[in-house]
């Protein structure tokens, strides 16, 4: 009985969970030691262990014991096949070396869960390492994949007056971005009111870009023909300035009861619970004719309607007329000329992937600009939503990246103030009375200067009279011998808004001038005259009441003085050559 002491004890399952395989599993011979059968155990542990560890990685790992017992292990495990079952007694001697297995245990599975192999540290100078120790390295700080920058496109782009720039463009900038670098490379002041328009002059339609929108996805969509202009929009964002002059009480009509106030107005527009409609009559053209029909037109988030039945809106009278996800609204540029249209109050729906196809625009007609303007309004928030207020909101954020991260602004009534400098420091002038009384008195100061230069430099070989009747050509706002009818053009095409002015030479007097002044979406002309007083020429806007020697000195006194004018000048049309 003393000789089967030494026998193996363990379980197929126990020696599986400790890493062993089924072929090391071996009983051995009588008559062998407790020692003897220790080192079996062991070196059979340390062989297996060396085998996973060789699966797991190429380094090479130095053997943990070296007493070649390998051999007797292999004859004792033939040898102890066809023995009987060992008692509870033998297997209770045989499981004393526990904490060794264990130790052996937690040595492999360290192993097994190391993420880097033991390569050797080749400077450790420069890490306060120990040579031939491995590198910590964090997983964080590993260098992120390459990711592949996006392509680049060339695009060319006109100017008003014709000239034009190809400018390389990422494939996913957008149309602001591509106005400000216009406006830097082409060192203009930079007001956020220039914009990217989409001209079609073979369809006579166009449209400014949104901010948000890719340049390039929209060229896409552009027949070879068209073109992209850089131009002044100042009425891109004016609803959201003041949204009420914008929209008729009869032409609004709400899901909800509406206190008419601004606040309100923007919020029912822009809040996608809301249901806002815009209603009216409109002269709709035909499809496949070329008559117009006048018809009651009625403007949702879900498109477009006609009634078919007078001003019915009842479900089975509306018929869908255009729908606003998959289009954009134009301006019809020569509607009367080009399709017969009542007037030139026109405008278009056309599909987006519509490039020629003239079956497929939706052409309308309003009364006056006004309507037109609050119809094309509408769609551009009913399609655009939040997004719209997001693009208004942008230029006046701080902090824009490099070049274009100091904006430049034009003069408006915010930045200009009258002012008395007749005493030792300059002072702000609250009053309006005051600031009328000193504006004129600045005006006659402004007639003495003048006289003055011409006493005192009437030798000189430019004769300050002369001067001041060419001077005014050198500025921007001044537009030549242009007609009537394409001053209005101009201010229609960069924006009705009040203040928005140019200045031209009269048509019908040589020697006289013409402000042309946009104020409540209409168009009116005031002539300049000249009158001579004391031998010395001047312009007058008022029969002489107040005179100035030149036309700049004219503009600036009514950009911060309304006189007889109906508002101040704000804006002024410019051109701007690439």
């Amino acid at each position: 009985m003393g000789d089967k002491v030494g026998q193996s004890t363990s379980k197929p399952e126990n020696l599986a969970k400790s890493g062993f395989s089924p072929q090391q599993r071996s009983q051995p011979e009588h008559g062998l030691g407790l020692q003897v059968l220790m080192n079996n155990d062991i070196n059979s542990s340390v062989e297996s262990l060396n085998s996973a560890c060789n699966m797991q990685s190429d380094t090479d790992t130095a053997p943990l014991l070296e007493d070649g017992q390998h051999a007797s292990n292999q004859g004792a495990a033939s040898s102890s096949r066809g023995q009987p079952q060992a008692s509870p007694r033998q297997k209770m001697q045989r499981s004393q070396p526990v904490h060794i297995l264990r130790r052996l245990q937690e040595e492999d599975q360290q192993l097994r869960t190391a993420s880097l192999p033991a390569i050797p540290n080749p400077f450790p100078e420069l890490t306060g390492a120990a040579p031939g120790s491995p590198p910590s390295v964090a997983p964080s700080s590993l260098p992120p994949p390459p990711s592949q920058p996006p392509a680049k496109h060339d695009v060319k782009v006109f100017s008003e007056d014709g000239t034009s720039k190809v400018v390389e463009i990422l494939t996913d900038m957008t149309a602001r971005d591509l106005c400000q670098l216009l406006v830097y490379k082409s060192h203009c002041v930079d007001d956020n009111s220039w914009t990217l328009v989409e001209h079609h002059p073979q369809l006579g339609l166009e449209r400014c870009l949104e901010d948000h929108e890719i340049v390039v996805q929209v060229e896409s969509t552009m027949p070879s023909e068209s073109k992209f202009l850089f131009r002044k929009n100042y009425a891109k964002y004016e609803f959201f300035k003041n949204p009420v002059n914008f929209f008729p009480d009869q032409m609004v009509n709400w899901c909800q009861q509406s206190n008419g106030g601004q606040a309100q107005l923007l919020q029912n527009f822009l809040n996608t619970s809301s249901c806002p409609e815009i209603q009216g009559f409109l002269q709709v053209k035909e499809v496949g004719r070329k008559s117009w029909k006048k018809l009651y037109v009625c403007l949702r988030r879900s498109g477009l309607y006609y009634s078919t039945k007078g001003t019915s809106k009842e479900p089975r009278h509306l018929q869908l007329l255009a729908d606003l996800e998959e289009s954009s609204i134009f301006y019809l540029i020569a509607g009367k000329k080009q399709y017969n249209a009542p007037n030139e109050h026109g405008m278009c729906i056309k599909p987006n992937k519509a490039k020629t196809e003239m079956k497929e625009l939706r052409l309308l007609c309003a009364e006056d600009e006004q309507i037109r303007t609050c119809w094309m309004t509408a769609f551009r928030l009913l399609k655009y939503g939040m997004l719209l207020y997001q693009n208004y909101r942008i230029p006046q954020r701080k902090g824009l990246p490099p070049p274009f991260n100091a904006p430049m602004r034009s003069v408006s009534e915010n930045s200009l103030v009258a002012m008395d400098f007749s005493g030792q420091i300059g002072r702000v002038i609250d009053n309006p009375a005051e600031a009328q009384s000193a504006a004129l008195e600045e005006g006659h100061a402004w007639r003495k200067r003048s006289t003055r230069m011409n006493i005192l430099s009437s030798q000189s070989p430019l004769h300050p009279s002369t001067l001041n009747a060419v001077i005014h050509r050198t500025q921007h706002w001044f537009h030549g011998r242009i007609s009537r009818e394409e001053s209005h053009r101009i201010i229609k095409q960069q924006g009705l808004v009040d203040g928005l002015f140019l200045l031209r030479d009269s048509q019908s007097n040589p020697k006289a001038f013409v402000l042309t002044l946009c104020h409540h979406q209409k168009i009116k002309n005031f002539q300049i005259l000249p009158c001579e007083d004391d031998g010395q020429t001047f312009f007058t806007l008022d029969d002489g009441n107040t005179k100035f020697s030149d036309l700049i000195q004219l503009v600036d006194f009514y950009q911060l003085n309304k006189g007889v004018l109906p508002c101040k000048l704000k804006h002024h049309c410019i051109r701007v050559a690439l």
